[in-house]
């Protein structure tokens, strides 16, 4: 690190600075060398595991990104921030409803369902699909990355890792701002907040937003983008004190995207890619989110309990557009036209998550906890081009999803220097399925399914503090990622998918130069998962099918900042990931899947 750190000109200063940690605010005070003036530098600080914790001191790596840094940086939506993070890679296809996330090449390697999530999205302590990281970053505090299986608190939806959201939460001081940004290919951005105390016991904050944008796609049709999305979210809060050391905190917010619709687009394209599509095709595209918390919070004098519980309803409907071009490419026909096929969904999610732990500060931190998750959700294609109404070609699917999990985790000094943290956790899995299949000649078809599965996650790691700055770490995990029902069977028996296994291990160093001006963090990974699941196409069909497949992702990251005393941050990191597949799975429609390719989407920096 000291290597680095003089390649990249820093000069070294051997001066120890004077520094003091509040473990209620996590604010520390530098000594600017050669000045005698103090200086406060704004710590990194996560709620990976339920309370507040400095990022240095995880045995795992840690991206953390400020909600200032975020509109700073112009980062619309979550998805923003995800690509705009190294190590993290993220497919979208443009629309709102199918996010495929990697976290050091770790992930499904494209997911079969909406339950098939590799990374755990977390809003305020309750979990997300990851298909909803297109919507908007409304009033954000802050946005973690946990890299790394997160199987101790997220169990079998964290087998790459987590991104924890944190909205800006009301408080007793009246504060608020108003925002209004414009630019070119149709950006705007209106956004605004207020809050403040309401009574003695009560705090409040209303949060509104609004952003639109062209994509940057022709219609060769019209010579204007194939559409032009917007997203319109609010979402208020409440605070309520209910007295010494308890609160609840209420929140309802709601955001819908309109005219956001996957896009497919025939390569190779430029600068300014094309579709020979059907105007106004997108105009009915829209996607609602509409989610309902309560956390309470007391704090006893050996540690604090907390409750979250939290209910989301979304609803999606759009199309996947195959236009002219690529109908036509395909298809060897230069009169081929677009094939369209609408897709709609419905979710339904009800979470508790009851856990006991340790005092933010503790010298021992401890947790332990339970949580329960249940679903209810769609997913049809009631229409395509060729048979707009009645049920011709379509298929309706309906899944259900009962999940509890205990878990526990603790980190300990166990001699000079050392702390080992070790946690671990238990998960039982309950899921139903029921499909309707529709012929193009209008043939009925249907099959019920039912699973039940449980299964260990979890992790161990020793971490050494070589000095006061440079903390010295190693982790072995191991996660889960549940099997399942997939959203894009339309006959039976295609449906069902197998569970995959993830053991991970990583070494890294956390340090801290110059009074804490200078931070580095490298870490070297390694990670293997045993069935990961694997959605394959047959694009002459239009049929997919689940399979499974062993894949392995290695690799190494470095992130470093520089923090100047006039507030002036520079930051930076890379990571280099090699990802493989390692079983080969034949007899699928576009050709084998082998082992010794490379896997899709991971880019190797």
């Amino acid at each position: 690190m000291i290597v680095i750190a003089m390649c990249l000109g820093f000069p070294l200063s051997t001066t120890q600075g004077a520094w003091a940690q509040d473990p209620g605010n996590q604010t520390e005070t530098s000594q600017a060398a050669g000045t005698g003036e103090a200086v406060d530098l704004p710590t990194i600080t996560v709620e990976a595991r339920g309370t507040a914790e400095l990022a240095r001191d995880l045995p795992f790596g840690v991206t953390s990104i400020q909600g200032a840094d975020i509109a700073e940086r112009g980062l619309v939506s979550v998805e923003d921030v995800l690509r705009a993070t190294p190590g993290v890679s993220v497919n979208s296809s443009g629309g709102a409803n199918v996010s495929t996330l990697y976290i050091r090449g770790v992930g499904a390697l494209y997911p079969m369902s909406m339950d098939d999530t590799s990374v755990v999205v977390n809003l305020d302590g309750s979990p997300l699909t990851s298909r909803h990281i297109s919507l908007g970053n409304l009033d954000v505090e802050q946005i973690d990355i946990l890299k790394g299986p997160q199987g101790t608190l997220f169990g079998g939806i964290g087998e790459a890792g987590a991104i924890n959201i944190t909205s800006r939460k009301p408080t007793r001081t009246t504060e608020g701002y108003v925002g209004v940004e414009m630019g070119q290919d149709g950006n705007r951005l209106v956004e605004a907040a207020a809050g403040g105390a309401l009574s003695e016991q009560l705090a409040g904050r209303l949060a509104i937003r609004y952003s639109a944008f062209d994509y940057p796609i022709t219609n060769m049709q019209t010579g204007k983008p194939v559409s032009e999305p917007d997203i319109v979210a609010f979402r208020g809060s409440l605070l309520w004190d209910v007295a010494a050391g308890t609160s609840v905190l209420m929140s309802a917010e709601r955001q819908k995207a309109s005219e956001m619709g996957e896009n497919i687009v025939l390569r190779p394209y430029g600068s300014n890619p094309k579709m020979d599509v059907t105007p106004g095709l997108y105009d009915d595209a829209e996607k609602t989110l509409e989610r309902y918390s309560v956390q309470a919070n007391h704090t006893l004098s050996f540690g604090q309990v907390t409750s979250i519980s939290s209910y989301t309803d979304a609803y999606n409907i759009s199309p996947v557009v195959y236009d002219a071009l690529i109908q036509r490419a395909h298809r060897g026909d230069p009169n081929a036209t677009e094939y369209w096929q609408t897709q709609e969904s419905r979710e339904k999610v009800v979470t508790e998550d009851l856990r006991l732990g340790s005092l933010p500060g503790a010298n021992v931190f401890w947790v332990t906890g339970f949580s329960f998750l249940h679903s209810d959700r769609s997913y049809d294609h009631p229409s395509n081009t060729y048979t707009k109404y009645g049920n011709l070609a379509a298929q309706f699917r309906d899944f259900t999803t009962d999940r509890y999990g205990v878990y526990g985790e603790t980190t300990v000094p166990v001699f000079t220097d050392w702390k080992l943290t070790a946690g671990i956790r238990h998960t039982w899995d309950s899921k139903t399925y029921d499909g309707t299949y529709y012929s193009g000649s209008g043939v009925k078809t249907g099959e019920s399914l039912s699973m039940s599965d449980d299964f260990t996650t979890g992790r161990v790691g020793l971490s050494y503090a070589l000095t006061s700055g440079v903390n010295l770490y190693g982790t072995l995990s191991r996660g889960y990622n549940p099997g399942g029902y997939q959203d894009y069977a339309i006959a039976a028996g295609s449906s069902s998918y197998k569970a995959a296994k993830i053991n991970s291990v990583e070494l890294g160093v956390k340090s801290e130069f110059m009074d804490r001006h200078l931070t580095l963090d490298a870490a070297v990974f390694l990670t293997k998962v045993e069935d990961n699941h694997l959605l394959s196409y047959d694009s002459t069909t239009y049929v997919s099918s689940a399979v499974n497949a062993d894949t392995r992702s290695r690799g190494a990251e470095l992130q470093a900042g520089w923090r100047f005393d006039n507030g002036v941050t520079v930051t930076g990191g890379v990571t280099f990931i090699d990802g493989e597949i390692q079983t080969s799975v034949y007899g699928i429609g576009d050709g084998a899947v082998l082992a010794g390719n490379r896997m899709p989407d991971i880019p190797r920096w």
